[in-house]
């Protein structure tokens, strides 16, 4: 549940958005720069902004340039969203993989040799020979190919941060150089740890535990690079031109960044949409599958709405662009997917706390096993106590604890965007699995929030077209979907209309103003009994309306109740089904809505809900679903309007139809880019999966070091002779990052 404090956060961002939101060129914008631009004139493109980077572990780190997390010691990734043609990071560490590969091979064959057949090669290299041989063969692997983890050691030193490098660098460090001293200094060694004149190296440990550590950041970048493959075939979906009808009636394929809102575009078969828009002339079947996850193509014809990089099938169609840059519908799904998958999951917490302590007890393990092995272990103690400390060292670095939940965050909300589920941070992923009580705005949520005029009904003294006329041009000044039914009903009369004048809109109630000399009001019957109106006549008549599933809105002609108007607004096809899975689910449904009650539970009744609360003002609203918390229920509130906001903003999980305003999207923190509810159920399904990965993946991490660290300390030597070779531990410590990583892979292909 939010806290006082980010309810009140999310309250003022909602004020402070309102007050921005105006009205121009018939569409609504948002103010806020966090989501959309109001410069509609301009087009806003990724490449032009100055790139920053973060790290996918640590999303509070950010600098204007490449570089390493101070913290983790984890290469930074930018934020810009963008097509990335090099991953410089994996090339360098390709090549420093393949370079110390070339190297350690033979240092690692020779080193074998001289323990298999000692006898055969002493007869053509002296033992000082095969050291020297060694040391040549080490010291570029370890300098140059570990450079880097060097640097990112003494980093974490430097700020103490201490991470996975701190461990490698100590590791790696302490075996090439005791292996120098036993080299060059071999007399300062006891005599039992000497054999003809010469201690044991290590060169060929050091050089190959650097060898598989590169090997294993090989591995984790290309892995980890698969995880945004979701935003790269978003990205890769735009298209680079689009074909502009001028105005003397000359075509020209020209750069997507040249368009202006306003142009005319002809999109022919086979081509994809290149902004979002509305089509002006033609029918086709377009295929949007790419953007809102729906397999079946959609019919397009004058009217309807297009969206940018969805793929026109089969007819031409002329559209009319209406929003571009950073305003398309694909750009805002990239920029939230890539906010999303820099957030950080509250499960992080925990992981965040154990690594805090877990570098600095492994060094200590370390020592105590140096000690140990040193004072107690048998003979050549010191070479065994070496041994024992950096295998603790190397198996024991943390890389999958701490990969163990930002991968698996960044592949599920991928794969969401890919489905048309849209979740903007990684704690909305995690509450969806508990949630226990979906609370659904009836209007274009649960219906298909395109009303149509269906009927009209005027007292004796009225008429009702002239009843229409008036309440119809009173509307113009309204937003509301219903005041659009009763404007295009009017204008499918061929009705004139009147200007109105001190027009005041009553949230939850209706609409107030003057028209030609008279006194309109169009709304509910909470509307009428404000103004002191009385409506018993109509009563009857209303409610037959309404029993038959039609919203009824009441008009009131100079303090007179003079009719009704009659508006059905269809339930969506898929709504039902969605219930039925959400009740599958065990997920209570509660229908919050404006209507009359008797209309809002023939609805009800329809769609199997569970719970209505009809003729609730918008701001009571938020007040039913903090009672629903304070009973103990994890609530998700999923709407479309305005006036949904402030409800989305309080409630534990948000959910916005991607057909609604874009307030009611940036209040929500997770985005059906279809508009239909089954959408909920694949956030749950995707939620439940991205959970129970993280969990695997956290229990693999620590069940990895609590066996790990005691093997490599050496604790089954004294009952099974078993001492862990620090080549082995740094393969298993590589193993386990990249394990972690192909788990969380696992995701993509989760059925939604």
């Amino acid at each position: 549940m939010k806290t006082d404090a980010d309810i009140k956060s999310l309250l003022l961002k909602f004020k402070q958005n309102f007050q921005k939101y105006i009205k121009k060129d018939n569409k609504s914008i948002c103010g806020d720069s966090d989501f959309c631009s109001i410069d509609s004139q301009k087009s806003s493109h990724k490449d032009t902004m100055v790139t920053q980077y973060t790290c996918p572990m640590h999303p509070e780190i950010i600098q204007d340039h490449p570089g390493s997390c101070p913290i983790c010691g984890m290469a930074l990734e930018p934020m810009n969203a963008k097509v990335e043609e090099k991953n410089e990071e994996l090339i360098d560490m390709s090549r420093r993989f393949w370079i110390s590969a070339i190297l350690a091979t033979p240092l690692f064959i020779l080193a074998m040799s001289v323990d298999m057949m000692p006898s055969l090669l002493r007869e053509s290299l002296s033992m000082k020979s095969i050291g020297y041989i060694e040391f040549f063969l080490a010291t570029p692997v370890v300098l140059w190919g570990g450079w880097p983890f060097f640097v990112k050691g003494y980093n974490s030193l430097k700020t103490m941060n201490l991470n996975m490098f701190t461990l490698i660098a100590l590791g790696v460090l302490v075996a090439w150089l005791y292996s120098i001293i036993a080299l060059f200094l071999p007399h300062i060694f006891p005599p039992s740890m000497q054999i003809d004149g010469m201690v044991h190296l290590y060169f060929e440990a050091s050089a190959v535990i650097t060898t598989l550590v590169l090997l294993g950041q090989v591995l984790e970048l290309r892995a980890r690079s698969q995880t945004n493959a979701a935003i790269k075939l978003l990205l890769e979906l735009a298209p680079n031109k689009a074909r502009i009808v001028r105005d003397d009636g000359s075509e020209e394929d020209i750069p997507i960044e040249h368009l202006r809102v306003g142009d005319i575009l002809r999109i022919r078969p086979g081509e994809k949409v290149p902004l979002d828009g509305v089509v002006i002339e033609g029918r086709s079947n377009v295929d949007e599958s790419m953007v809102t996850g729906e397999p079946v193509a959609v019919s397009k014809f004058a009217g309807e709405r297009v969206i940018g990089a969805t793929l026109n099938a089969n007819g031409t169609l002329l559209m009319r662009a209406e929003k571009i840059g950073s305003q398309t519908l694909l750009a805002q799904i990239i920029e939230m997917v890539s906010q999303a998958q820099r957030s950080r999951a509250p499960i992080q917490r925990l992981t965040d706390e154990v690594s805090s302590y877990f570098v600095p007890a492994v060094v200590a393990i370390a020592f105590i096993t140096f000690v140990v092995w040193w004072l107690f272990g048998p003979e050549p103690k010191l070479a065994y106590a070496v041994v024992g400390a950096v295998s603790v060292l190397i198996i024991a670095c943390p890389c999958a604890l701490g990969l163990a939940t930002p991968i698996s965050i960044m592949v599920s909300t991928g794969r969401g965007a890919m489905a048309g589920v849209l979740i903007k941070n990684a704690q909305a992923l995690e509450t969806m699995e508990k949630v226990d009580t979906l609370v659904v705005d009836k209007t274009g949520t649960l219906t298909e929030g395109k009303p149509k005029l269906v009927s009209l009904y005027a007292q004796e003294e009225f008429s009702e077209e002239e009843m229409l006329r008036l309440a119809a041009s009173l509307e113009l000044a309204s937003e509301h979907p219903l005041a659009d039914a009763i404007i295009k009903g009017a204008k499918g009369r061929s009705i004139e209309f009147a200007k109105a004048s001190e027009v005041e809109t009553l949230n939850g109630m209706g609409i107030v103003g003057n028209v030609d000399g008279h006194k309109i009001a169009v709304g509910n019957i909470k509307l009428l009994e404000s103004l002191n109106i009385q409506s018993d006549k109509l009563s009857h008549k209303a409610d037959v309306e309404r029993n038959d599933g039609k919203i009824v809105m009441l008009v009131a002609i100079d303090s007179k109740a003079a009719g009704f108007i009659g508006v059905e607004d269809p339930i969506k096809s898929s709504s039902v089904k969605a219930i039925q899975n959400l009740h599958e689910e065990g997920i209570w449904v509660v229908m919050i809505t404006g209507d009359n009650r008797k209309t809002a539970e023939i609805v009800a009744k329809k769609l199997g809900i569970d719970e209505v609360h009809a003729e609730v003002l918008p701001q009571e609203k938020a007040n039913i679903i903090k009672e629903l918390q304070a009973k103990g229920h994890i609530v998700a509130m999923a709407g479309d309007g305005i006036n949904d906001a402030p409800a989305l903003a309080i409630s534990n999980v948000g959910i916005a139809m991607g057909t609604g305003t874009d307030i009611a999207m940036h209040s929500a923190e997770i985005t059906l880019v279809k508009g239909d509810l089954r959408g909920i159920v694949r956030a749950r399904v995707l939620s439940r999966a991205t959970m129970r990965n993280i969990r695997q993946n956290l229990f693999f991490a620590f069940f990895y070091n609590s066996v790990g660290i005691p093997i490599a300390a050496g604790v089954l030597y004294p009952f099974l002779g078993i001492l862990l070779s620090p080549m082995i531990a740094a393969a298993a410590m590589s193993f386990s990052s990249v394990s972690v990583i192909a788990n969380s892979l696992r995701l993509k292909k989760i059925k939604l």
